[in-house]
């Protein structure tokens, strides 16, 4: 138990009191006015160390942008990619409204506000994604505080948040990705593998020699070269996982004429030594080949690269493959992804059950009468 001691002051008589924390330091607070303020407040320090929920005044003094910073160091283990967004979410959203503010201070309303002026309240239009990252990285440090005994709870949880809407998939159909590669000229096997194979850009373009079995007609997917600001970066799949992807035999001859005279350990795809970059998105090879495909045909749709992805599901899953079997190629992570991925791909199947339906119904009410 702690103790009491009065003192004197310009003002009269005070009262502080001195206690021990859970890790045996001495500590204290004063400037009570009454003794029965300081005997209340010194009772509930006792009641929280007893049920593990003491938090100490100095810890939750700490500010998030000190937290902050620290948290973004730690988060090496996310990839390149992943870890861009994040720094920028940190850097225009959190960092300039919460750094100055400390951990013990920061109240669920005034998240709540943040996340809704950020969304649609000072007049910018901000996608869902944007304002879902900046209020992750607010949350995570918050996480982190509670962890280390900063605050007792984090008063991020439980906010409203807006939702991610997902978009429409767009698919081609095989005349249109021969168009489309057939208008992207040089870079044709490389568009027929990724609108046949599902491979993301980066998959594709890390593939080596070494990788491609054309007897077996496999693909050997176990790096990824990805492109962050300008700076490509070599590293595990998306998934962390190697798999083994199937391609059709049509492609055998262009990608046995993609590896020509290289070595083993070059690069398939681009001049052998050096990674491809992705094409300008607006003045690209890619889009210029979307361009003319769609010159030539008014329904040809506006696809990116990673569109392609989607197609190689759709003309897989239209030619009779199984979902375990698109699930493999893709390289997600279960069935149910892939399902729900792509579940409008499958509303034949809903149209199929209906029939099912009223001819088991037919049949019923047949043997009935």
């Amino acid at each position: 138990m702690g103790s009491i001691h009065a003192y004197e002051t310009a003002s009269g008589k005070r009262y502080r009191i001195q206690y021990r924390t859970p890790e045996r330091k001495l500590t204290g607070k004063r400037g009570f006015r009454t003794k029965r303020d300081a005997e209340l407040f010194l009772a509930t320090v006792e009641v929280s160390k007893a049920r593990g929920e003491f938090i100490e005044a100095s810890a939750s003094r700490s500010t998030i942008g000190t937290l902050g910073a620290e948290w973004l160091a730690n988060q090496h283990h996310l990839k390149p990619s992943s870890l861009r967004p994040v720094e920028i979410a940190w850097r225009l959203y959190v960092e300039p409204f919460w750094g100055e503010r400390r951990v013990g201070e920061i109240r669920h309303s005034e998240v709540q506000s943040w996340v809704t002026k950020l969304t649609k309240g000072d007049g910018k239009e901000r996608s869902a994604t944007t304002v879902l990252r900046a209020f992750g990285v607010l949350a995570g440090i918050l996480d982190i505080a509670v962890k280390d005994r900063r605050i007792l709870s984090n008063p991020a949880r439980g906010v409203n948040l807006p939702r991610k809407l997902k978009g429409k998939h767009k698919y081609l159909s095989h005349a249109q990705v021969d168009a489309l590669a057939d208008n992207a000229k040089a870079h044709r096997p490389l568009v027929l593998l990724l609108a046949y194979t599902g491979l993301r850009w980066g998959e594709a373009t890390a593939l080596r020699v070494r990788d491609i079995d054309l007897v077996r007609r496999r693909l050997d997917v176990h790096e990824n070269a990805v492109e962050v600001s300008g700076t490509i970066h070599v590293g595990t799949t998306k998934s962390g996982e190697t798999r083994s992807v199937p391609f059709p035999p049509f492609l055998t001859p262009l990608l046995s004429s993609a590896v020509g005279e290289k070595t083993s350990a070059q690069l398939v795809f681009g001049d052998g030594d050096n990674y491809l970059h992705q094409p300008d998105r607006r003045r690209g090879w890619y889009m210029s080949a979307v361009a003319r495909s769609q010159a030539a045909d008014a329904t040809f749709p506006r696809v990116t690269i990673h569109d392609l992805r989607h197609t190689a599901a759709s003309l897989a899953i239209s030619a009779g493959a199984n979902v375990k079997a698109v699930q493999r190629m893709l390289g997600h992570a279960s069935a149910a992804m892939t399902l729900d991925t792509y579940a409008d791909l499958f509303d034949d199947d809903l149209d199929s059950v209906a029939i099912a339906l009223n001819d088991a119904r037919s049949r019923s009410v047949v043997v009935k009468m």
